[in-house]
């Protein structure tokens, strides 16, 4: 296979597992949730915090190596290229919303295992930090979105 198509293959599979599994665990957390059955709370975002790791974290290193490092590298594009520039500036921001999401869905996670295992409600503190979640969701995705889109559409976008 032709290095520079399998660099752009590899780079757009590591955008659809960003984006693929970031919805995916957006709904599931969000149906669990819906139930405010502990029991089940529980054991979703044990399997969403577990994808976050495996398919997540995976993507997030391999963005930044298959795209800015390898392939624009590869293809002469200038990091400077107000689409790359543009696309960097908001994977920062992206990162620093998953961050606190991650250890969120392990606070959201062990709060529903505790209420579950001593048979009690869910904390008021599960409640606060799932809408805390909730609203950190929202930027990240609409940012991966967008970057999807800088990545297909290449604009000339004027930054500088």
């Amino acid at each position: 296979m032709d290095p520079d198509l399998f660099l752009r293959w590899l780079h757009v599979i590591g955008a659809c597992v960003l984006l693929g599994t970031g919805a995916g665990i957006a709904f599931f957390m969000l149906m669990a949730h819906r139930t405010a059955d502990a029991r089940i709370i529980a054991h979703t975002a044990g399997i969403v915090v577990l994808a976050d790791m495996i398919f997540t974290a995976t993507a997030v290193v391999l963005q930044p190596v298959t795209g800015a490092l390898l392939l624009a590298w590869r293809l002469g594009w200038s990091l400077t290229e107000d689409w790359i520039v543009a696309s960097v500036l908001l994977y920062i921001p992206t990162g620093l919303f998953w961050l606190p999401v991650v250890w969120i869905q392990i606070r959201l996670r062990d709060y529903a295992r505790l209420a579950n295992h001593d048979g009690t409600a869910l904390p008021v503190a599960y409640f606060r930090l799932f809408r805390l979640w909730f609203a950190c969701g929202i930027p990240a995705f609409v940012a991966v979105l967008t970057i999807v889109w800088l990545m297909l559409a290449r604009p000339n976008l004027a930054l500088f």
